[in-house]
């Protein structure tokens, strides 16, 4: 089993190649759930996440043979990252295989570190499948994203950064995909103080831990589905599921709805990227049944591509109705889109697109439609407009927004 020993050599040895995570206060989560929150931005990293922690370390406990042979992993991106930074500094060869879906971002950070990277499979466990191939074929020595203690320890060196921070930690809110960031802060915190309460957060399009947990075995799901890319695994570690087992107080899960909303919320209080993963914490911070507790949320990462970046942005703002698209029916007769753009205007609504579809009827002189996508401040402004152009007689109706 992981004692204290092992986390304080795997701390010497991360320090080496990670940056200073400072905490930062979240005033804006702690007046909405009433608690202390406060946010452990390891998308801040040299390469955007925390995994360069483990593999590093688990990189500095191989032999010199085995680094010779050259290494292999399977990630989603940023285990990618960790292995072929790690073995840039260690000076080895680094083959990543990923999924075929993976943000073109994380595909081009890890190939400037130098490595080779194989795309293969549409999810995690496939890449997986077709590493240990190669592994078995050229000899190279696998490097496992989680399902290694040497790894989990690496990655727990974050609990001891917390806590050194934030003696009076409560909560730590982890995010899950196969369980090796869990499997190290869930078990460094108790060994630290067991009073600390550890939660894991998962994607619930890909609960994998959370259906093991309840089951009592290692579970595998016969799919998965979530924006959270580097949390999209089917089957958890089997070699760390003892230490979850153990440790972990709680999971929570959270839909792919809540990490759109919570891009925005962290855009624009934080001034933060993170990746839908790494707000996994973030999201299920509301979540939580305390008060006037101290938590920290783990955000676990920052890889996101411009584009998602772009969609999760528009589909929030339409989440959030701070962008909606309206149809009303008008008249064929001039002057008409005028005066519904008056009436919006008089409302502060600022109009984003507009398509006149004059065949929506087979008379035209008593109707043609009028689509129009507004900006609004919110829900209270957005039902302002509409309810102006209900008095104006134009009897909106909402369609779905498409930008």
């Amino acid at each position: 089993m992981l004692e204290k020993k092992d986390f304080d050599e795997a701390c010497s040895v991360v320090s080496k190649v990670t940056l200073e995570t400072k905490l930062i206060y979240s005033d804006f989560l702690s007046q909405k759930t009433g608690n202390q929150i406060y946010l452990k931005p390891e998308n801040m990293q040299f390469t955007g996440a925390y995994k360069v922690r483990g593999a590093y370390y688990k990189i500095s406990t191989l032999s010199e043979e085995e680094r010779k042979k050259g290494l292999i992993t399977a990630s989603a991106g940023n285990h990618a990252q960790g292995v072929a930074y790690a073995a840039k500094q260690f000076g080895c060869k680094a083959v990543i295989v990923m999924p075929t879906t993976t943000p073109l971002i994380k595909v081009n950070r890890t190939k400037s570190y130098g490595a080779e990277v194989v795309l293969y499979g549409d999810v995690y466990d496939e890449s997986c499948e077709k590493a240990y191939e190669l592994a078995k074929e050229h000899g190279y020595t696998f490097i496992h994203p989680f399902d290694d203690p040497d790894v989990a320890t690496g990655q727990g060196t974050i609990a001891m950064e917390i806590i050194k921070e934030l003696p009076l930690v409560d909560y730590i809110l982890v995010p899950i995909g196969g369980g090796g960031l869990a499997t190290g802060v869930s078990t460094l915190a108790k060994l630290i103080n067991p009073k600390i309460k550890v939660i894991g957060v998962e994607p619930a399009g890909a609960a994998c831990m959370k259906a093991s947990l309840e089951k009592g075995e290692v579970t595998t799901l016969p799919t998965v589905s979530t924006i959270a890319d580097g949390t999209a695994v089917k089957t958890p570690g089997k070699n760390i599921f003892p230490y979850i087992q153990k440790n972990l107080d709680d999971i929570i899960t959270v839909e792919d709805d809540e990490l759109i909303v919570s891009f925005l919320d962290m855009v624009e209080n934080h001034k933060m990227v993170v990746e839908n993963s790494g707000l996994l914490t973030f999201a299920a911070a509301s979540k939580l049944n305390i008060k006037d507790k101290n938590v920290v949320c783990i955000l676990s990462g920052g890889n996101m591509d411009v584009i998602t970046m772009s969609s999760v942005v528009q589909q929030g703002l339409i989440f959030r109705d701070r962008i909606f698209t309206v149809s009303v029916l008008l008249p064929d007769k001039p002057g008409q889109l005028a005066a519904v753009a008056e009436t919006i205007a008089a409302e502060q609504g600022n109009v984003i697109k507009l398509e006149h579809n004059q065949f929506v009827t087979t008379n035209r002189n008593a109707a043609v439609e009028l689509r129009i996508t507004l900006e609004a401040f919110g829900t209270d402004h957005k039902e302002q407009i509409l309810g102006a152009l209900d008095k104006g007689g134009y009897k909106p109706k909402l369609v779905r927004t498409s930008l």
